[in-house]
């Protein structure tokens, strides 16, 4: 990405199914805690990558001119999606760096302004880098507060009180506080308040400072709002756009790709394969639970991380619709509704932190633990004997089973769940109801669904037509082999025919002679 925030023509390729490089050279320094003079905020990754940092001038360039394909998709997919502040990692050199600049700078401050006379030379500098910071914040309309900042805020003249020794210091504090006051958004309200409560002049400018990066990341994310629906409008043409460019100059096809969708092209009792639309159809409901030893289609790429996620969620909804399933088989739970329910969400909570199918089958023995209390708690609540051994061990053994992919149950739950989304997919006048099972879950299975879906929904808007051509390409390549195979065996027999007429003439003749 350039300067401008804008893709660089000559890398447009490159950066198209990847993440942009040059994170790098978006950093900058300064050396005082204003952190620079344009704030740095941070591009969460999303595709496992580093993440990348840019200024607020480029994030406003960036949601004006779409130049960042990668950053425009994660807004249109992502309805949550926030920029965040950027600090260095912990113990990393470059905190190091900063943290030792930040309080070398504080701390000449200090001493400055302890000096008989005063020295102003930091403070002036202070004041020049805070009367920068707030056009960042502060909407460019409201020019008549810009002007004002400016009036108050004018270097010149400061730096003539500095010079005649009647600068004073706190009263331009609480000049910036006031502004700050009138154009912070309402939930800084309170921590603008404190500000009027420090007493010393130092801390107060390192806290005002703290308080104003706050502000200007909320602004970036006014802008994010404000843009969004723009963004939306015309990311599916952008990327389009940009994927078009992406295969003139790359001719060397998507395998894994390619394999994706024709693995999952499926034939009929007459060996009539599926048609292009079920096709990819099928090809997104692999989706739901991707085998991570095969290549992830490439042009999805972007959506890795989301997806592989997405997979593990569903796994821990059906996780649960199966122990609940056999949670029902006991009357204290199947009978009382307001019991299953929150054995249900209970579950859940014990199943949430899951990322892979070890950390799930390690977590079934503590869903067995709770299920266990709970049942036991609500039969002797209702002054009923607790449950025997027997039952006991018998409903250890199925819920453990669960915790198995491949167990009877969770095979069940799972085709339900297939269903479910196979007709969600397919709908547009909102989601199914639960398949049966999947009652107690159905807010997070509709989350799980909404969120997929629209995953799939925007990537076929993208790249449907490129699955339909691949899709085209290989029936009529598979319908030419097949009729040149047939034309081929016809040949031969016609040959075959040929020649046995021509023997059997021969064989006469023969017969005909010895006669």
């Amino acid at each position: 990405m350039d300067s401008n925030g804008s893709a660089g023509e000559s890398n447009a390729p490159e950066n198209l199914l990847g993440t942009s490089p040059g994170a790098s050279s978006l950093r900058s320094r300064t050396e005082s805690e204003s952190s620079d003079k344009m704030a740095r905020f941070v591009l969460p990754s999303m595709d496992g990558s580093p993440p990348k940092v840019l200024t607020l001038h480029e994030v406003g360039d960036v949601l004006k001119n779409i130049q960042n394909m990668e950053l425009v998709h994660e807004i249109a997919i992502n309805p949550e999606f926030k920029f965040e502040p950027y600090e260095p990692p912990e113990n990393s050199l470059e905190r190091r760096i900063k943290d030792i600049m930040h309080k070398a700078f504080w701390d000449v401050l200090r001493s400055q302004l302890n000096e008989n006379p005063p020295c102003y030379d930091h403070a002036i500098q202070l004041l020049t880098e805070i009367k920068d910071c707030f056009p960042q914040i502060i909407s460019q309309n409201n020019s008549r507060a810009l002007q004002r900042i400016n009036e108050i805020l004018d270097i010149d003249v400061i730096k003539r009180q500095a010079e005649e020794g009647v600068l004073d210091f706190k009263a331009y504090a609480n000049f910036v506080i006031q502004v700050m006051a009138k154009s912070c958004a309402p939930a800084r309200d309170e921590l603008v308040r404190q500000l009027t409560e420090i007493e010393d002049v130092v801390d107060l400018f390192k806290n005002i400072l703290e308080t104003m990066a706050l502000m200007k990341l909320d602004m970036v994310n006014y802008l994010l709002d404000y843009a969004r629906n723009d963004i939306m409008a015309n990311s599916v043409e952008y990327e389009k756009e940009k994927f078009k460019e992406y295969l003139e100059y790359y001719k060397f096809g998507f395998p894994a790709t390619e394999n994706w969708l024709k693995n999952s092209c499926t034939h009929d009792a007459n060996n009539v394969p599926s048609s292009p639309e079920q096709t990819i159809s099928n090809a997104y409901m692999e989706l739901m639970d991707w085998d991570e030893s095969k290549e992830f289609p490439e042009v999805l790429s972007i959506d890795k991380e989301r997806i592989l996620k997405l997979g593990q969620r569903a796994k821990r909804i059906c996780t649960c619709a199966g122990v609940i399933s056999i949670c029902s088989g006991v009357p204290i739970i199947s009978q009382r509704s307001e019991n299953r329910v929150a054995l249900a969400k209970q579950i859940e909570i014990i199943l949430q932190g899951t990322a892979n199918e070890k950390e799930l089958l390690d977590s079934i023995e503590n869903v067995w633990l709770q299920v266990k209390t709970v049942i036991n708690e609500y039969l002797q609540k209702e002054s009923q004997p607790v449950m025997d051994a027997n039952t006991e061990e018998m409903l250890k053994s199925q819920i453990m089973q669960v915790g198995k992919k491949d167990s009877p149950v969770r095979t069940l739950m799972w085709k339900r769940f297939q269903t479910y989304f196979r007709l969600a997919l397919r709908s547009r006048a909102g989601l199914p109801p639960p398949p049966p099972g999947y009652a107690d879950f159905k807010d997070e299975l509709e989350a799980y669904c909404t969120a997929l879906k629209r995953v799939i929904a925007y990537n076929h808007s993208v790249f449907g037509e490129y699955f339909m051509k691949l899709l085209t390409q290989q029936r009529f390549t598979n319908n030419e082999v097949g009729t040149s195979e047939s034309a081929s065996a016809a040949s031969v027999q016609e040959q075959s025919a040929a020649a046995g007429g021509k023997t059997n003439a021969v064989a006469t003749d023969g017969k005909v002679e010895g006669q």
